[in-house]
């Protein structure tokens, strides 16, 4: 199961990796999911039989199998420049936040995270615009041929603010429901914390799907694309798009797609969680403090609390010198 606690025998490029690794893992394994997600939510599954296996089964009798994978190259991309912005940012913010003695309370540590997650989404917002673009397109007949086809043929056709559109509402709901990532963890073990995780993953997003919804179809919408992208209701703004669904749909018209959605949390958080093991096992290997990458056992004689570049100095200091023989001398 996951590790919670930062573990410093590894170094930050490592964790980095593994965080990365794991992430484009679960994302490749739960992506047909996103997908029909993503179509229910801009409604371009509107008019034909609907469900998630009607949806998936639909895409790949039109498209063919690989389109169950649409996008999903984008989200992968992502996941490094994201986290590399999140880490920098969250260091400025801890800096900012921290007194004349260098601490900073868990409430601040709290809010320069949050603050950090949102720079990086900020920042990464229009990789996110792009996916569903390529999500929503018919692979037979594509209006964007990749990330930097789509990138230059919005920004050209639509101006630099379409990158953009619906970002107020992923701010909107990252500040509000952030917080309940942020419960403590140390008290539970490794099994507690993944249901936490998943419950809380599964709360936070069903109450911000409604804000998800609008957020796709104002991505999804364009009058460059073939039937304005696909999108079921005309709107002109985020408090249009939300009247114009209710109006047509009803209510429960801001869920459509949660079944689908929800049933990638349990999957994504299972996969990222023991790919990460694994890849922190390999490093752990890799750096001397286990005998395997394929089990926990120490290597014995090594003291754990040491950071990897202190082990690899300690380990220089005590390694064997061969002793040269000395011929006599006269």
């Amino acid at each position: 199961m996951a590790t919670w606690r930062r573990d410093g025998r590894l170094t930050g490029s490592q964790r980095l990796l593994c965080a990365g690794l794991a992430g484009a893992f679960s994302l490749s394994l739960t992506a047909p999911l996103e997908l029909a997600t993503v179509l229910a939510q801009v409604g371009v599954a509107r008019g034909h039989a609907q469900g998630l296996w009607a949806t998936g089964r639909r895409v790949w009798l039109a498209e063919g199998p690989r389109a169950l994978w649409k996008g999903n190259g984008v989200a992968c991309l992502r996941l490094f420049p994201c986290s590399m912005v999140q880490l920098a940012a969250y260091r400025k913010f801890v800096v900012l936040f921290m007194d004349d003695l260098g601490r900073i309370s868990q409430w601040s540590s709290i809010v320069a995270g949050s603050l950090a997650g949102m720079v990086s989404m900020i920042v990464t917002y229009p990789t996110d615009l792009i996916k569903t673009r390529l999500i929503v397109q018919n692979m037979l007949e594509p209006s964007y041929r990749g990330l930097s086809h789509a990138f230059s043929t919005i920004y050209h056709q639509e101006g630099f603010l379409a990158l953009y559109r619906g970002v107020s509402l992923t701010v909107l709901v990252y500040m509000n429901l952030e917080k309940i990532w942020n419960g403590p963890r140390d008290r539970f073990s490794h099994l507690q914390n993944f249901a936490n995780v998943c419950v809380a993953a599964a709360v936070s997003q069903t109450l911000s799907f409604p804000f998800d919804t609008v957020k796709r179809k104002m991505q999804a919408q364009s009058p460059y694309l073939p039937h304005h992208g696909g999108v079921d209701v005309h709107f002109s703004g985020a408090v249009d798009c939300f009247r114009q669904i209710v109006k047509t749909q009803g209510v429960l018209g801001l869920w459509s797609g949660l079944t689908a959605n929800l049933l990638k949390v349990v999957p994504y958080f299972g996969v990222m969680f023991s790919m990460f093991e694994f890849c922190k096992r390999i490093f752990l290997y890799q750096n001397g403090y286990i005998l395997s990458p394929l089990t926990y056992k120490l290597t014995p004689g090594v003291d754990q609390s040491l950071k990897p570049q202190e082990l690899r100095e300690l380990k220089k200091f005590f390694k064997p010198r061969k002793l040269e023989s000395k011929k006599p001398t006269l």
